[in-house]
Parts: C-alpha cells; structure tokens; sequence
C-alpha cells in the first residue's frame, strides 16, 4: 500500500481511510524507550548513597538530622535518596519544609538544588543559603520518616502510608535490613507508576528524538531549515512551527514534529497542523496555491487512536504525513526537493 504522500492528493480524498490506515501501518508506539538526558542518576550511585546513609544513622536507628547531613555532605545524591523515601516531589518537599522550620525554600531553589546534585552526584554544594536549605530539608526528612503517617479518615491516604514509611522507623527499619517483598515493589509501582518521575523530566527530550531526526535528514541533504525554539514568536505566525524552509522571512515549507503517547497530545497537535494550512491560504482565492506547504511528521501511540483525527492531518498536510519509519522519504516527496543541494549520505 503507498504512503499518502505518494499519490496525489485527490487520490488521497477520495481514498481517506485507506491512507490513514496506511498512516497507521508506519506508526510505532515510542514509550518503551527514553533519552536519559542530563542528570539521569545510574543505579550505583544512588545505591551507594544509600549506603553511606545507612551507615551513617546506623541503620536508620538513628535517623537523626545531625548524621543524615554529614551523610549528604559525603554523598551529596543521599539527598535524593532522603527524597525518594519520601516519596516526595523537589517542590513537595521544599514546601514542607519551609512550614516546618521556617526556611524559606523556594521551588525554583530546590529544583536547582536537585538538578545540581544529579549533575554532580558526589560534589558539595557550596554558600550558606544552600547550606541552610540542606539542613532544613534533611531535618524535615528524618522528622517526617522518623513519625510515619498519621491516622487519616476513611477515605484518605496520607503520603506517607507506604510499606516503608507507615509507622515511621519501625516500618522503615525491617526493609533497610532485609528488603521489601515483591508484592509491595509492585503496588507501590501500581500507585506510582514506574519510571514516571524521569519520564515527565525527560518529556521535552522525548518530543526531541523526532526532531532530531528530520535535522540529519534535512542537513543530508543540504537544506536549510529555520527550527523554532519552544514558545518562541515568529512573525507571521502566532504558534510558530517546529521547522520552516528556507526562513520565516520567505516560507515555502513548515513542518510540525510530534511523538504523543495520548490522543489528547495528538489531537492538540492536529489542531496546530489545521491552523498552520489555514495560514497558509489566508486571503487567498481557492484557485490559488498555498503561501507555503505544510508537513507533520509524527510518531506514537496517541496519533493511532482517532481516525478522524488523522483524516484531519492528511487533509491540512494534503497527504504529507510522514513518521520515523518513512522519514528518509521527506526530501524526494515534497518541495523540500526544491531546496536540496547535496545528495545526502
């Protein structure tokens, strides 16, 4: 079966569910894998940190403030480690904390302080107003894990009512010696959802892999491409797209890169697509060709979901829908060829 931008576009009007079944063929579903971009903390490090945490407070006997930070002085990641017994997210945390002990600690504070720290897992940070929210965020952990969860209404679940946390050291203690059984592993997972936390940090990076792509494909062939930054203005645009050719000063192709898990993701992005071909034909008689051609390039599960949805797309890119699996076919079938001055690799 030919790819919609194959045929002519006539072709693909009158034939639309048989293209978007086509479309659909060629789409993979992206979420089994993920970029571990900067900061992406490896196994033995947070391990070890967890170690000299543990060896530092006795086993956690003696989970006290005092030892905890000389343990996050020698392991500066111990602090993601006290975090992750929390089970808390970096600004959770600062806002505690700051209810707690009265130090301010601002989101953006802790999250540069998180940041920093996983970038450099074993290097102190310095001044004294990072020292003081160390302190004050190791204190509020060890008080916070030392108490465990308070009695709740029916109906509610404290944070803090995990396997390891429940009823403070005493539940804490019995899995730092002999670990958690695996049952618990995964209905903390079921509540949690694995890897959750780095995905949502890494979601710009993940959209990133599609973007990437069509650069090698565009810079093969010797085509220069304007690509957009993220919330950047445009003029002639009010939502800029991901790519224009040659520039926005003189448009004659834009694309719109998108790799969605959910349809929700999906339909936002056709609905970018759709607003870009209306542009493209604003003030223009129906005889007339568009100012500049528009190319989605996707990729994901999200864009599998609504048939409609993706008879929408064919029509606003009059059939020029391309995904990872095809993308080598960008240049030789659209006006990008117009711009091509080398033959690529």
């Amino acid at each position: 079966m030919p790819f919609p931008f194959e045929v002519s576009f006539r072709e693909v009007e009158a034939n639309l569910d048989t293209y978007v079944d086509a479309v659909f063929g060629a789409l993979r579903s992206e979420f089994l894998t993920m970029p571990k971009g900067d900061g992406f903390v490896e196994y033995p490090v947070f391990e070890g940190a967890y170690q000299t945490l543990k060896r530092a407070t006795n086993g956690f006997r003696t989970l006290v403030p005092e030892l905890a930070i000389e343990a996050v002085y020698e392991a500066p990641i111990a602090l993601v480690v006290l975090r992750t017994m929390l089970g808390f997210t970096p600004p959770e945390w600062a806002e505690v904390t700051t209810r707690q002990t009265g130090v301010a600690i601002s989101k953006q504070a802790v999250q540069s302080l998180d940041r920093e720290i996983r970038l450099k897992p074993l290097k102190r940070p310095s001044g004294d107003a990072t020292d003081r929210r160390l302190r004050a965020l190791v204190s509020t952990a060890c008080e916070l894990l030392s108490e465990g969860a308070p009695d709740r209404p029916a109906g509610l679940l404290h944070r803090l009512d995990k396997a390891d946390t429940k009823l403070g050291l005493q539940s804490l203690r019995p899995l730092a010696d002999l670990g958690a059984p695996y049952a618990v592993l995964l209905y903390e997972r079921l509540l949690g959802r694995p890897f959750a936390g780095h995905r949502d940090s890494v979601s710009e990076l993940i959209g990133d892999v599609m973007e990437t792509a069509i650069e090698d494909v565009l810079s093969q062939a010797g085509i220069a491409a304007r690509k957009t930054k993220r919330a950047e203005r445009v003029p002639g645009f009010d939502q800029a797209p991901d790519f224009i050719v040659p520039d926005e000063f003189n448009p004659q192709v834009v694309i719109e890169a998108k790799i969605a898990e959910d349809d929700g993701t999906a339909r936002d992005k056709v609905t970018r697509i759709q607003h870009l071909y209306s542009l493209s034909r604003r003030g223009l008689a129906p005889a007339d060709p568009p100012r500049f051609d528009v190319i989605a390039c996707i990729g994901g599960r999200g864009f599998k979901i609504r048939r409609e949805d993706m008879k929408k797309l064919l029509i606003s890119t009059r059939g020029r829908v391309f995904t990872l699996q095809n993308l080598d076919r960008l240049v030789d079938h659209t006006r990008l060829a117009e711009f091509r001055t080398q033959d690529g690799a």
